[in-house]
């Protein structure tokens, strides 16, 4: 089973190679997308970074993070990889959880999963009361428009996805922008 990870980059260079080099060895292919990042991270990766895994892709112009996912996933399609993992390239989602973010896609259970920022609660009381209140009606209105009531944190960005159900999305019309998770969630909830 060929397992991918996309990172978009944007302000990111602080972190990225601590991020690259924590990648789990059950990863065949690390997609490194540079969404015309002011600190050039793709530089700073192509020079720094020696993990034959990595591939970088530049952007010529800003399209957000859903653009720099998109260019990532269809590259992982050229690839044959079965399941793809998107993963931020700022040091907030751990890379070692990724075994149990793809556990229920190996084992046929689903399609898509994402990770959930608010499984300890150490992790609400960490968070700001401000982000809390807008990431709790983000969640409500995510789950209202996507049908996915069960989901516990619907915006959370550390997913994964198999080849299959990717390959069924029309990812030119998924939002490039901060709508991106959400739209997934959507379009996803259409496909059922």
């Amino acid at each position: 089973m060929k397992i991918a990870v996309v990172i978009p980059c944007f302000n990111v260079r602080k972190k990225i190679l601590e991020v690259l080099n924590s990648i789990p060895d059950e990863v065949s292919i690390i997609i490194v997308v540079d969404d015309c990042c002011p600190e050039k991270t793709a530089d700073l990766v192509e020079k720094e970074a020696i993990d034959p895994r990595i591939k970088v892709i530049r952007h010529e112009s800003n399209l957000g993070v859903g653009g720099a996912v998109i260019t990532g996933y269809r590259y992982a399609l050229t690839k044959n990889a079965h399941i793809i993992v998107k993963l931020d390239g700022d040091g907030q989602m751990d890379p070692l959880f990724i075994p149990t973010l793809i556990r229920p896609i190996l084992n046929g259970s689903s399609d898509y999963c994402k990770g959930n920022r608010f499984f300890q609660l150490e992790s609400l009381e960490a968070m700001p009361k401000v982000r809390l209140l807008g990431n709790a009606i983000l969640s409500f209105v995510n789950k209202v428009s996507s049908g996915y009531w069960s989901v516990m944190d619907p915006t959370n960005g550390y997913t994964a996805i198999h080849q299959s159900a990717l390959r069924l999305l029309p990812l030119m019309k998924i939002s490039q922008r901060y709508f991106f998770e959400s739209d997934m969630l959507f379009r996803l909830g259409t496909l059922r």
